[in-house]
């Protein structure tokens, strides 16, 4: 079943060269590590020794609906920002993932957070790759 943002996305955007499945994975798999990344730092907040865990998926969250909220507004795309903004999520999403697995075997929230961020990198980076041909040449 396709979602409410799904349906808006395909009436209300039309984009030459666009790749709006990619773009609409990119959007949901934002907004899943957001969740994700939220719940997680909820969780480690209270948790001695987990205040770097905590922190990075507090960054990690506003970095995603970041992400997210600018993808929902292509008309306004800069090309090169949005390939910087996406190079960052993947980045700050890798970065986290790597910090929460660290926790997996005692978390079960770690675990999930650290699956959903490398969703989300793996979504910008398909969204990376079909945006290339979109890219202004010198």
């Amino acid at each position: 079943m396709m979602n409410m943002t799904s349906r808006m996305m395909d009436t209300a955007m039309s984009m030459p060269g666009m790749d709006m499945t990619a773009m609409n994975e990119l959007v949901e798999a934002c907004s899943a590590c957001e969740q994700a990344c939220t719940l997680c730092a909820d969780s480690m907040m209270m948790t001695d020794g987990m205040g770097k865990c905590a922190a990075m998926c507090s960054d990690t969250a506003d970095m995603s609906n970041t992400m997210m909220r600018a993808m929902l507004r292509p008309t306004g795309y800069d090309m090169n920002s949005m390939m910087a903004m996406m190079q960052a999520t993947m980045t700050m999403c890798n970065a986290c993932a790597d910090e929460c697995m660290k926790h997996a075997d005692m978390s079960e929230q770690c675990k999930m957070c650290a699956d959903a961020c490398r969703q989300c990198a793996m979504a910008a980076q398909k969204m990376m790759d079909t945006m290339k041909s979109m890219m202004p040449t010198a």
